[in-house]
Parts: structure tokens; C-alpha cells; sequence
């Protein structure tokens, strides 16, 4: 990654989608500091309608999206890429460019090849990551004998999908950052699900990543003897037990104690904070986790600070926030030792209510007395103890 001039990289930027023939998609997210884009994300991509080729813009301000259709001429490109926005990801078929301005106003360019094929359908359908046939679904019982994905399991192959569609770029990028090493037979990623369960995850990365050409060594961690030797069983019926391994450990107790990737999907309560402690205690230098139910946190909130009662007084808005705060004050420690972080929807609510993700690369940068003072700020304010400040290594 390197730093060059601003007005160049969005230049280029710029070209690679003016490429009709192989423009994929762009994205716009994060917020530069001090700027506040309109928008919280935007995507660009072609396409195909009866008057010829167009490119349409999807604004999204968290909650719902709106899109809109512009001839190739007319794409306000510059416009929106100096209206605020810290990260913009262009991919063409064959290149990926990807741009990243840092707190003090640096561009980090990078470029990697990719192997996209872009979908010009106007009301088009996800290109699905994982076949529906692939043995392992069956195996775990997503999947009948049919290899058609149960209706019963169709939520939990969608979750699956959109981890796997964070996961690999995230990837991408980490490497080209240097933040992650290039992988090779001899030196594949290590990979460890925090709290595996079934393994819907667990065998869905190691199979993808197979597909894709991605050395990589998966282990699963789940404190139940039951879950180790059914996924143990499965990963040798599959004949891929060299390169995917289950242990019945507990999560913070765990004799694993190296990995380039951590992840976990829904573990439940404090088990996300054991997953983020062993990842940041061990300083894992990738992670995705997606959080499940919130407890602690909720509990603690004896009494509201004035005038948050006007949201405490009702149950529902009352756990809501007390998921906002959890979150945040992980987010938070995970900032305070060396991690950049940030929170992201991972799928959409219609699928499940917990559908926000932490995703975090470490980076090393010692931490602002002012994000120091936030962070006492607010544990002082409402007057609770995150499990996870514990957990850490200080």
C-alpha cells in the first residue's frame, strides 16, 4: 500500500469505472474525519436497460436504500468521492482498486487482481458463494440428499453467505495492506471459529476458500465433546480432515494460541467477549465477529442517566440501546489496543435481528488520550463494567 497524491488515485478510480466493458461495482463507505457524507454508503454498478447500458446509484442511510440510474456521461463520481467518505472500492473484472484515507487525511491506494464477472440484470439476484450441492451442506444438514437447501435452513445459509461475501474482501485488502501475510501451501492462513457450534461457518470458510485457491488450515472451537466429534467425523467423511480440525475447549481456555484470522458467528452473550479477548490478547491481526444476545451490559443499567430514561422506561427500547452500548464499548477497547475497527450491517433484519458485525484489522496505532477519555466517559455515564475490559491483557 502507498501514499499518493488524492486528486491522482481518484482519477483512477474514476477510469477504472468509466471501463464499460469490465466495470463491476464501487462502493463508498466510512466517514472521513471531521466530514459528514450525506449518505452512509453508496454502490455503483452497470446496468443493462432497454435504452442501453447505465449505471446505477444505491444510497443507503442504514435502514433503507434508494437507487437511481445514470447515463455513463452523467455519474457525479468526483462529487461524491469528495463528499466525505473514507473508503472507496472500485472492482473491474480481473482488478480490484481500493482506496482508504486515513485520520490524517493520507490516501492508501492499493491495487489486486480478482476473478469477478460482473451481472448487468437490473433487478438481479445475489450470485450465490456457496453451491447448493456442495456435500458439506448435507453433511451439516443445510442441505437435503437433493443437495436443494432446506426451507427450514434457508436463513442460516443466507447469514453464512454474507459472512463469506465480508469475509473475502476484508482478506484481500489485509494482505495488500500488509497486515495479513500472502498465503502458500507451505505458509496457509490460520483460521479459528470462536464458538463453532455446528459449523455451518467453520466448514462454509474452508470451502470456499478452497474453491477460490486460498491455502488455508480452519480450526473450530466449541466447548461441547458432541459438536467435536460430529464435525470431526464430517471433515473426515468430507476427506478434508487435514486441513480442518474441531476441539471441545472452552473459548478463553483454549490450547490454540496462534491464528491470522479469528471469527464467530452469534456466540451467545459473553462468549463474543471471550472470542474478542483470545483474538486481542493474542493480537490476531483479522477478525469478524458477529454478536448474538446481550446480557451483561442490560443487566448493569440499574439506573438511566436523564434524559436517556425516555428510552429505558420501555423493555424493548431499553434492550435495544443496552445492545448499542455493549457493542460499542467492545468496539471501543478493541480501538484502545491497536485494532481498527468498525461496525457493519452483515444482513439484512428480514433474515435476523442480530445482523451487526465487528469487523477489526490490527494495525498497532496506540490509542488517543482522547478515545481513552471516551471510553471512561462512557462506562462513568452509565455506571457499568464491560465483561470484556476484564478479559484483556493490559
Amino acid at each position: 500500500m502507498s501514499e499518493i497524491d488524492l486528486e491522482s488515485v481518484l482519477g483512477q478510480l474514476q477510469v477504472a469505472i468509466s471501463q464499460s466493458d469490465t466495470f463491476v461495482r464501487a462502493v463508498l463507505s466510512g466517514r472521513r474525519r471531521n466530514m459528514q457524507p450525506e449518505h452512509e454508503r453508496i454502490d455503483i454498478r452497470p446496468v443493462q436497460l432497454k435504452d442501453g447500458l447505465a449505471l446505477q446509484i444505491s444510497y443507503s442511510d442504514g435502514r433503507q436504500m434508494t437507487s437511481k440510474n445514470f447515463p455513463l456521461a452523467e455519474l457525479p463520481f468526483m462529487d461524491l468521492a469528495l463528499s466525505g467518505y473514507a473508503n472507496i472500492l472500485v472492482e473491474n473484472e480481473g482488478e480490484t482498486l481500493s482506496l482508504r484515507i486515513s485520520k490524517k487525511g493520507s490516501p492508501l491506494f492499493t491495487r489486486s487482481k480478482n476473478t469477478l464477472l460482473r451481472n448487468l440484470d437490473h433487478d438481479r439476484s445475489k450470485k450465490r458463494l456457496l453451491d447448493a450441492s456442495d456435500p458439506f451442506l448435507r453433511e451439516v444438514g443445510i442441505a437435503d440428499a437433493k443437495g436443494s437447501i432446506k426451507p427450514s435452513k434457508m436463513d442460516k445459509y443466507k447469514q453464512v453467505e454474507e459472512f463469506l461475501r465480508l469475509l473475502v474482501p476484508t482478506l484481500n485488502e489485509a494482505i495488500s495492506a500488509g497486515h495479513l501475510h500472502h498465503p502458500t501451501d507451505q505458509h496457509p492462513l490460520r483460521i479459528v471459529d470462536l464458538g463453532c457450534g455446528h459449523a455451518y461457518l467453520t466448514f462454509a470458510v474452508h470451502q470456499y476458500l478452497k474453491a477460490e485457491g486460498i491455502p488455508a488450515k480452519v480450526v473450530g472451537i466449541d466447548i461441547r465433546p458432541a459438536s467435536r466429534d460430529r464435525n470431526n467425523a464430517i471433515a473426515q467423511s468430507l476427506g478434508i480432515d487435514s486441513t480442518i480440525t474441531f476441539l471441545a475447549e472452552e473459548i478463553s481456555a483454549t490450547s490454540v494460541e496462534e491464528a491470522d484470522i479469528a471469527i464467530a458467528l452469534h456466540a451467545c452473550d459473553t462468549a463474543t467477549d471471550d472470542a474478542i479477548a483470545w483474538a486481542v490478547n493474542r493480537d490476531v491481526p483479522l477478525t469478524l465477529f458477529a454478536p448474538c444476545c446481550h446480557h451483561d451490559i442490560q443487566v448493569q443499567m440499574k439506573v438511566s442517566p436523564e434524559p436517556w430514561s425516555l428510552i429505558t422506561r420501555h423493555g424493548i427500547m431499553r434492550e435495544r440501546l443496552g445492545d448499542l452500548i455493549t457493542d460499542s464499548l467492545r468496539i471501543q477497547l478493541m480501538k484502545l489496543h491497536g485494532y481498527r475497527v468498525e461496525a457493519i450491517e452483515f444482513i439484512g433484519g428480514e433474515h435476523t435481528p442480530r445482523n451487526l458485525m465487528i469487523r477489526a484489522v490490527k494495525v498497532g496505532t496506540e490509542a488517543e488520550i482522547e478515545e481513552v477519555e471516551r471510553y471512561q466517559s462512557m462506562i462513568s455515564l452509565w455506571g457499568v463494567t464491560p465483561v470484556l475490559a476484564a478479559k484483556l491483557n493490559h
